[in-house]
C-alpha cells in the first residue's frame, strides 16, 4: 500500500497561488525590503524600486490579496508589512538552490 502523501491537494493549490503571487522580480524585492525594514509606505517602495507608483501599487495589491502583506492606514499613507517573515525564507531558499 503506498504511503499517504504529506500534503493535501487543497493545500498545494493554495501554496501554488501564494507562490504565483510572489513570482515576480518586483514582488520578490518588495518581500525582501519589507523583511529588512519591517514596514514601508508606497512611496518608499516605488522610489527604492525605481518604478512608477501605479506599478508598485499593483504589485502590493497582488501581495495583499494573497495575504503576503498587510496594510495599515496612517492618515494619507498606507504602510505595508509582511504578514509572516517566512515569506522571506522562500527567497533565501531560492538563493541557495539557484
Amino acid at each position: 500500500m503506498p504511503a499517504e502523501l504529506p500534503y493535501t491537494f487543497a493545500f498545494l493549490e493554495t501554496a501554488t497561488e501564494t507562490l504565483r503571487a510572489i513570482a515576480h522580480p518586483h514582488r520578490l524585492l518588495i518581500v525582501e525590503m519589507l523583511y529588512q525594514s519591517k514596514t514601508l509606505n508606497v512611496t518608499e517602495i516605488y522610489e527604492r524600486l525605481g518604478i512608477e507608483q501605479a506599478v508598485a501599487s499593483h504589485h502590493l495589491r497582488i501581495l495583499k490579496d494573497r495575504g503576503v502583506v498587510a496594510v495599515k492606514r496612517d492618515g494619507k499613507n498606507s504602510n505595508y508589512a509582511l504578514t509572516n517573515d517566512s515569506y522571506f525564507q522562500i527567497l533565501e531558499v531560492l538563493h541557495r538552490v539557484i
